[in-house]
């Protein structure tokens, strides 16, 4: 991910579990990272799986009126309706606002000692 603006902002946490059910659900998930990154107010994702099925997508928006108008997408509301039907055991779906935020990274070249 690349790096947000200084807060505040929003970001919609989606966490999920996921059925046995594939039915394209990768190429779903691409399409509407894709088709998010075209509305106004998208910052950017961050998404994860684990091996047990659950996962946690988080995207972030500028306003809470941008976030509306993503859930009120037509393609975006398929995508919801085919998870709520074959992709997903169950999802919860939380919206904060971001209010401070800060970064550390590496700079020195180290690796982990494990490696």
């Amino acid at each position: 991910m690349s790096a947000l603006p200084e807060p505040p902002y929003y970001a919609v946490i989606f966490t999920s579990q996921r059925t046995h059910v594939d039915a394209d659900y990768g190429g779903m998930a691409d399409r509407m990272v894709a088709l998010a990154a075209e509305q106004p107010g998208y910052i950017g994702v961050e998404s994860a799986r684990g091996d047990d099925g659950l996962g946690i997508t988080v995207s972030y928006w500028r306003t809470p009126e941008d976030i509306a108008a993503w859930r009120r997408n037509a393609e975006h509301k398929i995508a919801r309706d085919t998870g709520r039907s074959d992709w997903y055991q169950h999802y919860t779906l939380r919206v904060a606002k971001v209010e401070r935020a800060y970064a550390w990274a590496r700079t020195d070249g180290n690796k982990d000692p494990q490696s």
